[in-house]
């Protein structure tokens, strides 16, 4: 785990920087996704709800397009899908304590399971390792956004 102008970033993730989501691939071949300390930080840090719409399950969602909505007293908007695939699961754990996500967002508040349709191609669109790492800090010093 790397600490960037304060925010938590784990390494082990496929990061969608401009939109401060991730994806980790879980076994199954699933896809696991959620928000970023940095996208916690920037809604005000405390959340009202997330919520992945129950008609979505089941459903193709494209990269970049919503997986779920979350609301704080800063911000109401979409989670973009880190990558694209069928929509399976959501985590239920968040509907009754939405601030996982703040507390634990690689971990227990993750937002979403994905079983992606195009991983091979799309990973390689995605941030990983050092190069997500520094593609973070880049981009949290271009906007001077820090998560202390």
């Amino acid at each position: 785990m790397s600490n960037v102008r304060g925010c938590n970033l784990p390494d082990d993730v496929y990061y969608l920087v401009e939109k401060h989501v991730w994806a980790k691939p879980i076994e199954g071949g699933l896809v696991r996704v959620g928000i970023t300390a940095v996208a916690a930080k920037m809604s005000g840090g405390k959340f009202a709800a997330i919520t992945v719409k129950a008609k979505n399950i089941g459903q193709e969602i494209k990269q970049g397009k919503s997986v779920a909505t979350v609301e704080s007293s800063k911000f109401v908007g979409p989670v973009p899908a880190p990558v694209t695939g069928v929509l399976l699961r959501a985590n239920d754990k968040l509907a009754t304590d939405p601030n996982l996500a703040v507390a634990d967002p690689y971990g227990e508040g993750w937002v979403a399971e994905i079983q992606p349709t195009n991983w091979d191609l799309e990973k390689d669109i995605l941030l990983t390792g050092e190069a997500g790492i520094a593609a973070y800090q880049a981009k949290l010093e271009a906007e001077n956004l820090s998560c202390a």
